[in-house]
């Protein structure tokens, strides 16, 4: 199975190169995998370049987590990150991610300096 990096995500969600748009969907056609990086940056992307609200956002990730030919790293702990986002709206989704990546792992208390953050269940404000 091939791998999608970020660039591929993008414009797989953006479709603002209508040239990019099908080389991409052609890329994907047999399935493609998406690591936790790629989707936390694709979304990184569309929030601060393409200026997508939290809503957009969420509802992005569930298109993601539901794509026939994307084959998503860890689907319950993107769609727990997910879910935390949800319920966070004012947390980054990576900082969701990266939280429910630690818990998956076992690894919390998860450290921060940041105090939105901190206000995770299982996340400590250092």
């Amino acid at each position: 199975m091939v791998s999608a990096d970020t660039n591929l995500l993008v414009s797989l969600i953006a479709r603002d190169d209508d040239e990019q748009v099908a080389q991409s969907e052609a890329f994907i056609e047999n399935g493609a995998w998406v690591s936790h990086l790629v989707v936390a940056e694709a979304i990184w992307v569309l929030a601060k370049v393409y200026r997508r609200s939290t809503r957009d956002q969420i509802e992005i990730l569930e298109m993601l987590l539901k794509h026939r030919s994307l084959i998503i790293e860890d689907p319950e702990t993107v769609a727990a990150a997910v879910d935390l986002f949800r319920a966070k709206p004012r947390l980054r989704f990576s900082d969701c991610l990266i939280f429910e990546i630690s818990k998956k792992a076992g690894h919390l208390p998860l450290g921060t300096f940041d105090r939105g953050f901190s206000s995770v269940e299982g996340a400590e404000l250092i």
